[in-house]
């Protein structure tokens, strides 16, 4: 698919197939459009991601929902693969949660991704986090399941507790938002190979999990393979392509400075043709001669 069409990709469609679902991370409508170009039938929109790039902040809370369904409608308009949409704490309580279920669906989310941490949160591999009560994490997931429109619209219950209570804590957290309704679960910051072999063995085969690969970050990274191979559903990728185009950017200004010229950083650019090849440029001026006089 290159263009929105009317049948969105969802989650669960994918999820069907039984294979490792991978997504990308994206935070704008040209980035999930490079996923999508790619190739790939998922993108996971990253409100870490939507900080750095839309506040120029770290991930500390200071998005709101306003902020993240925009960028999800406008990420919509563009894409028609599946998007998973990172809902941090919901933005609130229970009812809170809710209408942030309700308004991300309605911009076009296929799953809304829920944590149990404190707000106002943090990135999920940052020191100092701090969550709920189990409880109150479970009443948000029955709260969020009763709101979507569609069942075909998954919950995505992640849980922090591994850094604040312990594996097995964070375990038990993950099986009681399951039987709340959850439809996958993200036990987040694993922080060695034991870790996640225990998580797998918890849950393989009884309801989908998601790994977080972080460059840089608490978990080991491990390739699609390898994650497949022990029983993940999903893999999303939040910040690499972020990084890598903060790290490009950085060369290219770098080099403007010093030389007073791009010419050091040009074959690692696409130049003006074809960026716009990528873009459709030629089909949307060509679409636009059909209504002229």
């Amino acid at each position: 698919m290159t263009d929105v069409d009317a049948t969105r990709s969802t989650l669960s469609t994918l999820l069907a197939r039984d294979e490792l679902v991978l997504a990308p991370g994206c935070y704008d409508a040209l980035s999930a459009a490079l996923v999508q170009h790619v190739g790939f039938e998922c993108a996971y929109l990253s409100g870490a991601s939507i900080a750095y790039t839309r506040l120029g902040r770290p991930d500390i809370g200071l998005t709101s929902l306003a902020e993240v369904a925009d960028t999800l409608a406008a990420i919509r308009e563009r894409v028609a693969i599946a998007l998973i949409v990172d809902a941090d704490t919901g933005f609130g309580n229970a009812i809170n949660v809710q209408r942030t279920v309700r308004l991300l669906e309605s911009r076009g989310a296929s799953a809304i991704q829920l944590e149990d941490q404190q707000s106002p949160k943090r990135c999920g591999h940052l020191a100092g986090k701090s969550v709920i009560g189990g409880g109150e994490m479970c009443g948000k997931i029955r709260a969020a399941c009763d709101a979507r429109a569609s069942a075909g619209t998954l919950i995505v219950a992640r849980t922090d507790a591994v850094a604040v209570e312990g594996l097995e804590a964070a375990l038990e957290r993950a099986e009681a938002y399951r039987e709340a309704g959850a439809d996958v679960l993200f036990v987040e910051a694993l922080p060695d190979h034991e870790s996640i072999r225990r998580t797998v063995e918890r849950f393989r085969g009884r309801v989908p999990l998601l790994a977080n690969m972080v460059e840089g970050g608490r978990t080991p990274m491990v390739d699609a393979r390898a994650l497949a191979g022990l029983g993940y559903a999903i893999a999303i990728y939040p910040g690499s392509l972020v990084r890598i185009q903060t790290a490009a950017a950085l060369a290219c200004l770098e080099a403007l400075q010093r030389d007073g010229s791009t010419l050091a950083v040009r074959e690692r650019m696409l130049d003006f043709g074809q960026l716009n090849a990528l873009l459709g440029t030629q089909a949307i001026l060509d679409l636009g001669k059909r209504y002229e006089d």
